[in-house]
């Protein structure tokens, strides 16, 4: 119980240690990431076997995080990426044959194929849990089995959160979840 309310904790300083990062120093680690993928998409060991061990660490002092140019500083979610992570871990157990997983500001919607091994429940149970372990506490997280979702989530891929023109496309994947799965948000 008491790591259900430190894991937000320690996803929203993982957010804001990231903000505090500067754009060149992002890009940068962010090419190292995209590096380390095989054309498959898939993590490559890296290079120097020491940096897949190492710890991570940052310090600042008040005087440095109080500048002008910290203060311009924004902190915001990739959801592409953290839809893409759902996804990816979801399938990475025998549990899950096809994931598809939408991120909008406030909202994880999941519809899945399980694999005909797995009970329903288990299978609701950790789409749920995969999602909140890597979103930050004030997502709401829906998940079905309904394999027709699949293809309604896919249509709003190009969406934006600024549109607002989806908000009824998802309110009706939702009451749809809603009918094949239980989904409460603890």
């Amino acid at each position: 119980m008491e790591l259900k309310k430190l894991l937000p904790i320690g996803l929203t300083t993982l957010f804001l240690m990231t903000g505090c990062m500067d754009n060149d120093t992002a890009t940068d680690e962010r090419e190292e990431i995209k590096n380390q993928l095989d054309p498959n998409g898939q993590l490559q060991a890296p290079a120097d076997e020491s940096a897949e061990n190492k710890l991570g660490y940052v310090r600042y002092t008040k005087d440095e995080i109080d500048n002008d140019n910290e203060n311009n500083r924004s902190i915001s979610i990739d959801r592409t990426e953290m839809a893409n992570m759902i996804t990816r871990i979801m399938l990475r157990g025998n549990s899950f044959e096809e994931v598809a997983t939408l991120v909008t500001d406030n909202e994880v919607l999941i519809a899945y194929e399980k694999s005909a091994d797995t009970n329903s429940e288990r299978a609701t149970e950790i789409a749920k849990k995969t999602a909140t372990s890597i979103m930050p506490g004030y997502f709401d997280v829906y998940v079905t089995d309904n394999t027709n979702l699949i293809d309604d989530i896919q249509s709003l891929h190009n969406s934006r959160t600024t549109d607002g023109n989806y908000d009824n496309t998802i309110d009706n994947i939702i009451k749809e979840m809603n009918k094949t799965t239980k989904n409460t948000n603890e």
